[in-house]
């Protein structure tokens, strides 16, 4: 019995040993857990969603893994940078997460303020915005009007929203300035109607009403706004930019959407909202009258001044933009010289569209 304990200890101490060895034979491969499963699906979807939005083929995504130095290939390397596999540099997102698509692999200059890769600086040229804006110009079904109308409503009650919006459209389709329309439409149309009733509030004639229609159309809305957005463009790329560098600058197009904000409040104001009060208080020439009018004027040009500062500093690459907030300072000094000089602003303003539609 004493050696039969003996070899059963034996037996134990070898079986443990065993244990804690490693096997000399290699074990057959296991076979994949359905997670494993659910996240090799999920990396090739990712692949082939890449693939698509970049224009490179599964053939050329091949061979780019073989070295070839095609589109394909600078794909596989960007979705293979820094040796973790198919996500690149960054964390692998879980199974069934929101995060669907690499980010922290992709070039930081297209996350920064809008500069372009080479291989997609010729469709976001500034003349390939301005014909695809103009190309939906016309064609209404591809408008989205409420969207639009969502904006001039928070343009009032909200603006910093509308410049969020901006940010959005900057991170999705690589470009801060509006490429629908249909903000400018809408304009359009307030526009006409509040000329038309300014019209007839100053008991114009029809020709006189189409006149003054497309003077305000085309010289107060459009010429005007190619000027201060032109103006604007040239010195905030020029003093305002934090690098001087092609990488680093305001697109045109954000200028004059900066400026169509800034002036759909003041459009409203001094075009639809003083019509009330025209003929009733404002052109009585009492103290009342010229006060409640340069309000108006004070409040409309005020809100051009704070929706044109909000548009500039909601770029990141941008620096000293309070400085867009000084013209405040002299727009109510000379708001409280009108007063003390008894300056009607809006009678001036009657006096000349009328002197324009002779």
């Amino acid at each position: 019995m004493a050696e039969g304990a003996e070899e059963g200890v034996g037996e134990e101490e070898t079986g443990s040993r065993d244990k804690l060895l490693p096997a000399a034979e290699p074990q057959p491969p296991e076979s994949k857990t359905p997670k494993a499963l659910r996240q090799e699906a999920q990396r090739k979807w990712e692949k082939h969603v890449i693939c698509l939005a970049l224009g490179v083929t599964k053939s050329n995504y091949v061979a780019g893994r073989k070295g070839n130095r095609s589109r394909g290939g600078r794909l596989a390397r960007l979705l293979n940078r820094g040796g973790g596999g198919d996500y690149g540099s960054g964390p692998r997102p879980l199974p069934g997460s929101r995060k669907m698509l690499p980010t922290t692999s992709m070039n930081s200059r297209i996350q920064g303020n809008g500069a372009l890769n080479s291989r997609d600086a010729a469709r976001h040229t500034a003349g390939a915005k301005r014909y695809k804006y103009l190309r939906r110009l016309f064609r209404f079904r591809q408008m989205d009007f409420e969207f639009a109308a969502w904006q001039m409503l928070y343009l009032f009650t909200s603006p910093q929203r509308v410049y969020r919006n901006f940010h959005y459209r900057k991170q999705t389709k690589d470009q801060w300035a509006r490429d629908d329309p249909a903000f400018l439409v809408l304009l359009s149309i307030w526009l006409c109607v509040s000329t038309i009733g300014f019209g007839f509030v100053l008991d114009m004639g029809f020709f006189e009403t189409i006149k003054l229609l497309l003077w305000v159309v085309f010289i107060d809305c459009v010429g005007v706004g190619l000027l201060i957005s032109t103006l604007m463009w040239f010195i905030s790329n020029k003093y305002l930019v934090k690098r001087q560098s092609r990488d680093y600058d305001v697109e045109w197009g954000y200028a004059f959407d900066v400026h169509l904000n800034a002036f759909y409040p003041l459009l409203v104001i001094l075009h639809f909202i003083q019509l009330f009060f025209i003929n009733y208080v404002i052109m009585t020439d009492t103290f009342i009258g010229y006060f409640v009018g340069n309000t108006l004027w004070l409040i409309a040009v005020g809100y051009y001044i704070y929706v044109t500062f909000l548009g500039y500093s909601a770029l990141p690459f941008l620096k000293n933009t309070v400085i867009l907030l000084y013209p405040f300072a002299p727009l109510i000094l000379l708001y409280g010289l009108s007063l003390a000089l008894g300056w009607n602003f809006t009678h001036t303003l009657c006096s000349f569209y009328k002197y324009r539609v002779k």
